[in-house]
């Protein structure tokens, strides 16, 4: 049974920590249902991990929805929040458009959007039709080409609009948040003025949850770990490694033996070699 936006909420009352990480397809959702990770988040990250892109902007929701679906495929306990892509929440007919795909078509259970009291009307109008929706405050990764990539709210002024933010997409509906790249300090503050769950990725231990991305976090990378990321893995040395094993047994002929073959009887084959 899946995890619900429910068992969230009461997760947050008991005071009871949870994660939440990104998937993108359908092996990798089998394996976060084995280690019993609550909730995953089909990232528009994919346009750098999978795609190669230097930023989000360029993924589109066919991309999103293609990547979902298999996710959706892989899971049967957690909870899958689809991220909708850059542009495609502009308006609350938009964001109904693209929402429906995500819930229809690639079969999420809930979408993330970014941005705070300007995109307070739209969260509004998607949770009142039945679309759970998480936010995403601090570094809004869609935004990239106007804010940096930088902690956001280390000033007082910057901070006190976070906290705003945060509570107006409390009051439209949001069902969670997520906060990235906030001082650890603000974190705690909103997680603590906040009734529903706040997930932290860059922003401190005082968050409800925690969000890592897939490919840092088992090492998918030889040489880059983001600061707010820790390493649980080093599967990308080997995975090398493995690769390199099996090039050289082919080159070599160790690989494959008779034990990886399979056999004909020698009358069939030689019958078979009189017609030729």
């Amino acid at each position: 049974m899946r995890t619900t936006i429910l068992d969230l909420q009461k997760m947050k009352g008991r005071g009871e920590r949870f994660t939440m990480i990104t998937a993108y397809d359908y092996t990798s959702a089998q394996i976060v249902d084995r280690a019993a990770i609550p909730v995953i988040l089909v990232g528009d990250s994919l346009g750098m991990v999978v795609l190669g892109h230097q930023s989000t902007v360029p993924v589109t929701l066919d991309e999103m929805i293609h990547h979902a679906k298999a996710v959706v495929r892989g899971s049967q306990q957690a909870l899958i929040v689809g991220d909708l892509p850059f542009l495609t929440y502009t308006s609350v007919e938009e964001a109904l458009a693209s929402a429906r795909r995500m819930l229809q078509e690639a079969g999420v259970q809930a979408v993330k959007l970014e941005g705070g009291a300007a995109v307070a009307p739209i969260v509004e109008r998607l949770v009142a039709l039945g679309v759970p929706v998480m936010g995403h405050l601090g570094f809004t990764p869609q935004s990239v080409n106007q804010i940096g990539m930088r902690v956001q709210g280390k000033a007082a002024e910057a901070a006190r609009t976070l906290l705003e933010d945060a509570l107006a997409l409390e009051a439209a509906g949001a069902f969670a948040i997520v906060l990235e790249l906030i001082p650890t300090q603000l974190a705690s503050e909103i997680s603590k003025r906040l009734r529903i769950p706040t997930i932290g990725i860059g922003a401190g231990p005082g968050c409800d949850g925690q969000v890592q991305v897939w490919h840092d976090l088992m090492g998918l990378y030889t040489d880059f770990v983001p600061r707010h990321a820790k390493r649980y893995a080093s599967l990308a040395e080997q995975m090398a490694q493995a690769l390199a094993s099996y090039n050289q047994e082919v080159r070599e002929g160790s690989f494959p033996t008779a034990d990886h073959s399979s056999s004909m009887k020698a009358e069939e084959l030689a019958e078979a070699l009189k017609k030729v």
